[in-house]
């Protein structure tokens, strides 16, 4: 987030009452904003990782939301499974149309070349191989989800 980005969010907090605003990125970055409290406290936090879009803080006294159990895309370490990353920024799709099934499940076996999914960018369907052949571990992206430049989206357990 840029400056003018966290001023218009300071601006919502004072026209709106509201104690504390929190905006997680999909691409992990979160940013907090909150009154100064006459307790003290900060006004403006930074945290990582984060993959919600928009979310408003609960009201003082509310109770604490249940936590969302979210498995970390770190864990995969490059030195023992193949990350597959999106080439370009856009739209990942799972299978060639909505009624087609996907290209690849968890589990799966494929071969270098092999297509395992669909990056869109400007109505363009750019379809994704792998470059090795591996086993299929983790799909860390949902359907129809927005995805960064370089953002891991498919973990392999290589062959051999």
């Amino acid at each position: 987030m840029n400056e003018g980005e966290i001023r218009r969010l300071i601006t919502i907090l004072e026209e709106t009452g509201i104690e504390e605003i929190e905006i997680r990125r999909w691409w992990g970055r979160t940013i907090r904003v909150s009154r100064r409290s006459a307790h003290g406290g900060q006004p403006v936090q930074m945290a990582v990782p984060a993959q919600v879009p928009v979310e408003l803080a609960p009201a003082p006294g509310a109770p604490p939301p249940a936590p969302v159990e979210q498995e970390s895309a770190e864990q995969y370490s490059e030195s023992t499974h193949y990350i597959i990353r999106s080439p370009i920024v856009g739209t990942f799709y799972r299978a060639p149309a909505p009624e087609s099934p996907p290209y690849v499940e968890v589990g799966d076996s494929i071969k270098a070349g092999q297509v395992v999914c669909i990056v869109e960018a400007m109505k363009l369907m750019n379809e994704i191989q792998a470059e090795q052949g591996g086993k299929i571990v983790k799909i860390l992206m949902d359907d129809a989800m927005p995805v960064e430049y370089n953002q891991m989206m498919i973990v392999l357990e290589p062959e051999g």
